[in-house]
């Protein structure tokens, strides 16, 4: 395994003065919001983006937890998961149109590959539960085999090849592997390690699993339920985040201060990069956009630090509040903005995408470590413990 290590010099003293910001040029508007969920004040923050502010709090009955964006409509889904609810937002009206509940305590929420549904998995009962989006009532069932934690669900690549649900359990080390569509599990594979997250392939063909008390991760062939590899890391992993091919995948957790790059489809973990103090949340922009960046959430020194992922250099470090969460993007194809929760600080955090990777006359950045910081574009104030947020544009 290679290891790049970034002095930690360099990464303090870029952090001291990513504070102080440069000449910016006018934003760009963008007609739509950003929707945030509030835990800690069970509401939901609109946040105009052509304003840049938070335009309606929306009060909710219980903490929310998880948004998700409607794939074709002006609309967002919250879940709220003590309560086993799952609640619709119309961008239009700023205000909550319809909810549904088939459970009694939610565990997570993904939009189906065809965008025709919501499937919600619950704890209370163990069920993974379909919520079709024209009428928002519950409809396939899949009776799951022990208590879940999380899941993830495959692309369609063909219809030989249906949709599956990867469900994992970390108490029975167990997951279960459910196809939507006869809404039955069809294997139950045993981990061996405890599942703390999953994750599909890009093409579907094979299932990530990390293992956090054994510091590593797994790979199963999908069709087989067989193990493929299992690979120590140097971390407990605790945050997934892949390239859109799926050829790169991303690791953080406790245990070092760095991020693990794997090689998912060589079974291989290719290096470890120092990516700042106690590295978390991640996101990646690879599209056509036109940048290559990973950026990585700082929860300890409130920034975020940006690496080229194409050659594992450091870009930026950003200070964006306290408790630095979920890191998000404005839509595509030109990806201006990139939205970074601080859940100690309650605030949204806008960083203009282009700052991140060029200088202020837009020349591509040549600078030494000193210089390596990107200015914030604003910070909003949103509400208590924001936990998620998701992108709708009108």
């Amino acid at each position: 395994m290679k290891s790049t290590i970034l002095s930690r010099r360099a990464l303090l003293a870029a952090a001291a003065s990513a504070a102080v910001g440069c000449g910016r040029k006018k934003a760009t508007r963008i007609p739509g919001y950003c929707f945030v969920a509030n835990q800690g004040s069970r509401s939901v923050a609109a946040v105009n983006l052509e304003t840049f502010r938070v335009q309606q709090q929306i009060s909710l009955d219980s903490a929310p937890a998880a948004v998700v964006a409607h794939p074709s409509k002006p609309k967002v889904f919250v879940l709220a998961p003590g309560a086993g609810t799952v609640y619709e937002i119309d961008a239009a009206t700023l205000a909550v149109s319809r909810r549904a509940r088939a459970g009694n305590l939610a565990v997570g929420m993904l939009i189906s590959p065809a965008g025709d549904s919501l499937w919600v998995l619950y704890r209370d009962p163990a069920i993974l539960v379909e919520l079709p989006l024209d009428s928002l009532k519950p409809g396939r069932r899949v009776r799951l085999p022990s208590p879940p934690d999380s899941f993830d669900l495959s692309t369609t690549r063909d219809r030989d090849n249906p949709v599956l649900a990867a469900v994992a359990s970390r108490t029975h080390r167990t997951i279960a592997l459910a196809s939507l569509g006869k809404a039955v599990v069809q294997r139950t594979i045993a981990a061996g390690a405890e599942p703390s997250l999953i994750s599909f392939g890009q093409d579907g063909g094979i299932l990530i699993a990390g293992n956090e008390p054994e510091r590593s991760i797994t790979i199963f062939d999908v069709a087989t339920g067989k193990t493929v590899v299992r690979l120590p890391l140097p971390l407990a992993p605790r945050h997934f985040c892949a390239t859109s091919d799926g050829g790169q995948l991303f690791v953080t957790g406790d245990g070092m201060d760095a991020v693990v790059v794997v090689f998912p489809y060589l079974t291989e973990v290719y290096q470890t990069i120092l990516a700042g103090r106690a590295p978390g949340a991640m996101a990646v922009t690879d599209d056509a956009s036109g940048l290559s960046l990973l950026m990585v959430a700082n929860r300890e020194t409130g920034g975020i630090t940006v690496l080229d992922f194409n050659d594992y250099t450091l870009v930026a470090i950003v200070a964006v509040g306290q408790g630095p969460g979920q890191i998000l993007l404005t839509p595509a194809p030109e990806r201006q903005y990139v939205l970074v929760l601080n859940e100690r600080s309650g605030d949204l955090a806008v960083i203009r995408t282009r700052a991140l990777a060029t200088t202020p006359n837009g020349a591509q950045r040549q600078l030494n470590a000193r210089e390596r910081s990107a200015p914030l574009f604003t910070l909003i104030p949103v509400g208590e413990r924001p936990v998620s947020a998701a992108v709708v544009t009108l």
